[in-house]
């Protein structure tokens, strides 16, 4: 016995490579609070600080400026086109990535990244090169009557572009880990294209999908670099963030950091709604 406990004894003690002291952990959580408090936390607090500044009464009159009405309207319904179309193309692309081998399919998927690694007012320059009025379809475009650039249309494609990646990148890493079990199950089942697609895929990446599509439309509301080069300050043609630059170039500081506060709840309610899927989705798993 007393040589079983004198080996017990000898025998090194093997510490947890996570376990740290004390000091450590507390400089550690104190250091990423810090950094937080100064670049998170505090930015937030003096938005909503100088938007209230001349008082409550400047700040709703503000929201309720015709040109800032029109701005909230624009970059809404710039949103409610460009997010669907990007969610039905993320979705077609990430089905046939997944789902599919054909020839291209590598090409493809590079394609997808372009925006990632695209400056957005370069690709905003590249809709100006191809519909502008010395563009490649501009005088077609300028026959017929259609306007793409300095309009909505070129809002649009600009914000689509620049967003386009967010779902299908979301949902292609996690359709590749599925695998295509269940769609050739449902195949040899008798299950039709449509139902396979309908009853086994889009059920089990509704939550990827869902995730997707709020990270398409947060950045889809602050985009400002493509949008400016499309539009080039048209009046009456502002979304929300060209609207915050041309109220802070009036020297409206007050007023750009009152209209800055929409984006911000906007950006809250994404996170929020972001953490809230992320809970579902460990919740699954478990």
């Amino acid at each position: 016995m007393e040589a079983i406990a004198t080996t017990r004894a000898a025998r090194p003690v093997r510490r947890s490579p996570t376990a740290e002291s004390p000091f450590v952990r507390w400089l550690l959580i104190g250091g990423a609070l810090l950094f937080l408090s100064l670049f998170l936390v505090v930015p937030l607090l003096a938005v909503f600080a100088q938007a209230f500044a001349k008082g409550p009464g400047f700040y709703f009159k503000t929201l309720a400026d015709p040109a800032t009405l029109s701005a909230i309207k624009l970059t809404f319904l710039t949103v409610g086109i460009a997010v669907p179309m990007n969610c039905l193309f993320g979705l077609a692309a990430a089905w046939a990535i997944t789902k599919f081998d054909f020839p291209g399919k590598n090409f493809l998927t590079t394609l997808i990244d372009v925006p990632f690694s695209v400056s957005p007012v370069i690709s905003g320059l590249v809709y100006v090169l191809v519909f502008g009025a010395q563009g490649w379809f501009g005088p077609w475009l300028i026959a017929h009557n259609i306007h793409i650039i300095f309009a909505v249309p070129g809002i649009v494609l600009a914000t689509m572009f620049v967003t386009f990646p967010f779902v299908a990148r979301e949902l292609i890493p996690l359709m590749q880990t599925q695998g295509r079990a269940d769609e050739e199950a449902a195949r040899v089942l008798g299950a039709g294209g449509w139902q396979t697609f309908w009853r086994v895929t889009l059920p089990n990446i509704k939550w990827g999908l869902l995730y997707g599509v709020i990270l398409c439309n947060a950045r889809a509301m602050g985009e400002f670099g493509a949008v400016s080069v499309v539009t080039n300050n048209t009046q009456g043609q502002n979304t929300i963030t060209l609207q915050i630059e041309a109220l802070y170039k009036d020297f409206n500081l007050t007023g750009a950091f009152a209209l800055a506060t929409v984006l911000t709840f906007l950006a809250l309610v994404t996170i929020a709604l972001k953490a809230w899927i992320e809970r579902k989705e460990a919740r699954l798993k478990l």
